[in-house]
């Protein structure tokens, strides 16, 4: 007996990396992580090695259920290592892994809410060859195959993320024409973004079908439309469980160098998008406030009623590396908790 194994990984392109993969043959039955093998490629093609040294190392971290081949195939989602097993400098999920570890304790969780737009022949889906549909207004959350276009895709993209296990908590169409939302989450750091990834790559996947691709660019058409973003929900132990570790958190994003050392990493083309316009905050300007979505940082109303919950980075583009807004966020958060005895 033998299962296909459809090798994930995250490559070496800049300024935003690509997804890649290819297929292992692999003989016996599924066994889960720990039996899945290393596997190797070639990283000058991939942007992470000269081609005078080019082999890399395919480490398995997460796997689940292959949703587009079915039965006993499975989808492997890998680190990059360098053939002496210390991380690639690509790889970014190693830099988290260790905050992760340091402030387990604290119990950060994420919810990530990954907009995209569907793309066909050159134009976003919905747009007339040539020209602009009418004015965003109708098409969020809207219905109708006047405002809304993809949504066969988006219904299939669901489904398969669904049936591989992926802890999607939503999905819905957002402010442009052909420009969706699904929302990953609530999960750990490590959990949300290995997901994130593995739900993107399916997204891609299930588009090749239909003959449509689908982008994470921040500001897909320029002019008097929204951007695309990855609005980042984060709580940890002490902020589910009272206020003032709420207030702690949003203080601790706004000091000295923090707003921009997290921004300059939170996908490239930020400053397209983060206008002060189109439900965002400038990209140099560091906000709070409560139900506001034109704040960097919002506090949602129903967590200030109940006096616990979360906050909302609105900051981070669609094209954010989750295993770096993860980080910073747990970082600089968790960190200032610590230092004010609210853990």
């Amino acid at each position: 007996m033998t299962f296909k194994a459809e090798y994930i990984w995250i490559d070496g392109t800049e300024p935003t990396a690509k997804l890649r993969s290819k297929t292992k043959i692999i003989a016996g039955e599924p066994a889960g992580l720990d039996a899945l093998p290393i596997w190797g490629f070639d990283g000058s093609s991939t942007n992470q090695a000269e081609g005078h040294s080019s082999d890399r190392v395919l480490k398995p971290v997460f796997t689940c259920p292959d949703p587009i081949r079915g039965g006993d195939d499975v989808l492997v989602l890998c680190e990059v290592l360098n053939i002496d097993f210390t991380p690639h400098e690509s790889n970014t999920r190693a830099a988290l892994r260790e905050v992760a570890e340091k402030f387990a304790a604290q119990e950060p969780i994420f919810g990530i809410e990954q907009e995209y737009t569907f793309f066909q022949d050159g134009y976003p889906l919905g747009f007339p060859k040539g020209g602009f549909p009418a004015p965003q207004g109708g098409y969020y959350c809207g219905v109708g195959a006047d405002e809304i276009f993809g949504r066969e895709v988006v219904e299939a993209h669901l489904e398969n993320c669904l049936a591989a296990g992926l802890g999607l908590s939503g999905i819905n169409a957002e402010v442009m024409p052909g420009q969706w939302e699904f929302q990953v989450g609530p999960l750990a750091p490590l959990e949300v973004s290995d997901q994130l990834w593995v739900a993107r790559w399916l997204l891609y996947r299930t588009a090749e079908d239909f003959g449509i691709s689908a982008t994470l660019d921040p500001k897909p058409v320029k002019g008097d439309w929204n951007g695309a973003g990855a609005h980042t929900n984060f709580s940890t132990k002490a902020m589910r469980e009272g206020y003032d570790a709420i207030i702690t958190a949003c203080e601790s994003l706004g000091e000295g160098s923090k707003p921009l050392d997290h921004v300059k990493n939170y996908g490239a083309g930020i400053d397209d998008r983060l206008t002060g316009l189109h439900e965002t905050a400038p990209w140099n300007e560091y906000s709070y406030g409560v139900s506001n979505r034109g704040a960097s940082v919002r506090i949602p109303w129903q967590v200030e009623k109940d006096g616990k919950g979360y906050i909302e980075d609105r900051r981070p583009n669609a094209n954010v590396d989750p295993y770096v807004v993860t980080r910073l966020l747990v970082d600089t958060c968790c960190s200032a908790l610590e230092k004010a005895g609210q853990v």
